[in-house]
């Protein structure tokens, strides 16, 4: 059973523990379930609270079955859905008795929906910990009572960030917001749950359903205002818009439930949600966004055939080769996850632009409260610099971030493979080349891969891996393994000119060129493109690329493909006059204050 009641000290503990599953979810017979579980507690007057809290590790509840909705054909079926769910968690929120959801990992979507619910919420400093509704991101707005009940607890300010970003907060945020009322570690678990019911009884915690314990001072003035409330809702449209050009309904609906039901009984404003639920759940827009979310997902778990007893190569120690702005930003996001990392190059300042590209990261990274300044500080003394060689035989993996120049890399493998040990994996930052090719010198070509940041490296989550014939499945399971520890996706590539990414965004870069050749009309290309919703037309992101990049590995590809990925001749013309894009502020477009195309 995925659900179990028991009772100790007076507290009864409903504990979730979906059967053959790494999660638990709300589906409907787990719902069902819950629901014959309340009925039960009604008629039990010696309790002191109702906990609600999961068995499994790292995980409170992941959210609703989206198998179940993506099944959803008729937008009644979705709203009489949502409603079931709404129905219940009304039922855990009428409870005369004192709720908690004890957090201990992932509470998204559902899970986060019944803790609301939940009269008090206890969180643990557990770095699972994910508080959050990212149902935007599957094209629909939460459903079960989230779009009424999170305004009413945070703030309306707060509400609107989570709910249209769809990102989750950790237990330190969640405090911070007033999302949970206290954050204890999980040692002594038990006897903090005690205390905090304790506490609950000596009414040490305000009993209020909905108080905005956290929104104090002029925020609360200003939150009471209509006028501000309809100010930070157009704001919140103006945002979407730039973000989405209208392309996304589920973000802008999302707007509108919460300006609709902020003023409405609990009633008529969960009404509202579960109508505008429906009517989303069933768009093409939402179905493919589930796609995208199940292939995401998929990517995320990627295994490699017929390897699945091989033991990943631990990787504690890398050397990363080349400090420029990939290879500062590689370094930086391998000392962001505490592995140790050597940067190398020819000279002191190569190392010491190496340093400021992942010390502006980590410092970005602080403003925007990823990192404690002390945090920061620990991760960045995990980089160091050197001149020769001196470390690398102890690295466990060694990532070449150098020029794209085939000459260059070959040379630099076959001093790799003489300067570390028969244990360390070899890899390539490259984004075209041959990664077979540059293996020919090197002792060991079983230890050679392609690993494939995307600039800026912090920020994109795709990561090509490259595999060669003669790449071992141990040195594929190793890498695999460390894109995942680095929280990027990871995609397995055959060792082909180009890659996937490459050879889909030049052909899109050299397409645009040979309209623009034939119109003359460069910001009308690109407007156009955007509106049919690309995230940037083909000059724009050929400037953020950088036109010496793009020429390089377009010539790459005519050199694998031929003809149909031959430069057109507006590049090379840009290019002689020295104009890289953004990275030299000219290219296309000026890249100063305000952007505008370059005469």
């Amino acid at each position: 059973m995925p659900l179990t009641l028991r009772e100790n000290k007076n507290i009864a503990f409903i504990e979730f523990d979906q059967e053959d599953s790494k999660v638990n979810v709300l589906s409907g017979d787990v719902i069902k379930q819950l629901d014959k579980i309340l009925d039960e507690l009604k008629g039990k007057t010696n309790l002191e609270a109702v906990v609600f809290a999961s068995k499994k590790p790292g995980v409170f509840i992941a959210g609703a079955d989206i198998k179940e909705i993506e099944n959803i054909t008729d937008p009644l079926d979705g709203t009489r859905k949502a409603q079931a769910g709404q129905n219940l968690f009304n039922k855990i929120e009428d409870l005369k008795v004192p709720t908690v959801a004890l957090i201990t990992g992932v509470a998204l979507g559902g899970g986060c929906e019944l803790a609301l619910a939940c009269q008090y919420r206890l969180a643990t400093f557990n770095p699972k910990v994910s508080i959050g509704l990212p149902e935007v991101n599957l094209g629909f707005v939460p459903g079960f009572g989230g779009t009424y009940r999170l305004p009413r607890i945070v703030g309306l300010q707060e509400s609107l960030k989570m709910i249209l970003t769809g990102r989750p907060v950790n237990s330190e945020k969640a405090l911070k917001i007033g999302l949970v009322d206290r954050v204890v570690t999980e040692v002594g678990l038990e006897y903090s749950l005690e205390e905090f019911v304790a506490d609950i009884k000596k009414k040490k915690i305000h009993p209020d359903k909905y108080k905005r314990r956290r929104v104090k001072g002029l925020q609360k003035v200003l939150e009471e205002s209509l006028f501000i409330q309809l100010f930070m809702t157009s704001q919140a449209k103006k945002g979407v818009l730039e973000q989405s050009k209208g392309f996304y309904p589920a973000p802008l609906k999302a707007i509108e439930v919460i300006k609709k039901n902020y003023y409405e009984k609990r009633a008529k404003g969960l009404l509202i949600e579960s109508q505008a639920f429906g009517e989303l759940a069933v768009t093409d827009i939402s179905k493919n966004l589930v796609k995208v979310f199940y292939l995401m997902e998929k990517y995320k778990k990627l295994s490699v055939s017929g390897a699945e007893n091989i033991k990943p190569q631990k990787i504690d120690k890398c050397a990363v080769l080349g400090a420029g702005v990939m290879g500062g930003g590689i370094a930086q996001l391998l000392s962001s996850k505490d592995i140790w990392t050597r940067i190398k190059d020819i000279n002191l300042d190569a190392i010491a632009k190496g340093f400021q590209a992942a010390g502006k990261i980590y410092h970005q990274g602080v403003q925007k409260r990823k990192f404690k300044p002390s945090e920061a500080q620990r991760k960045m003394a995990h980089i160091t610099g050197t001149l020769d060689y001196s470390g690398f035989q102890n690295a466990d993996m060694v990532i070449e971030a150098v020029v794209e120049k085939m000459e260059v890399k070959k040379k630099v493998f076959k001093e790799l493979s003489e300067v570390t040990n028969q244990n360390t994996i070899l890899a390539t930052n490259t984004s075209a080349l041959s990664v077979a090719e540059m293996a020919k010198d090197v002792k060991d070509p079983s230890k050679v891969i392609g690993l494939h940041f995307f600039n800026p490296v912090h920020r994109m989550p795709l990561v090509e891996i490259i595999t060669t014939e003669k790449t071992s499945k141990e040195t594929i399971v190793s890498t695999l393994n460390l894109v995942k520890r680095l929280g990027k996706t990871p995609i397995l590539v055959k060792d082909s000119c180009g890659f996937i990414v490459n050879r889909i965004l030049l052909i899109y870069i050299n397409e645009g060129g040979r309209i623009f050749e034939e119109t003359g009309e460069l910001e009308r290309v690109d407007e156009v493109m955007t509106k049919f919703g690309m995230p940037m037309g083909p000059f724009l992101l050929s400037d953020e690329v950088g036109l010496d990049v793009g020429i390089k590995v377009l010539k790459i590809l005519e050199n694998g493909f031929g003809e149909r990925f031959k430069p057109v001749s507006i590049f090379d013309k840009v290019f002689a006059k020295g104009l890289l894009g953004k990275k030299s502020r000219k290219g296309y477009y000026v890249h100063e204050k305000r952007r505008y195309p370059n005469p």
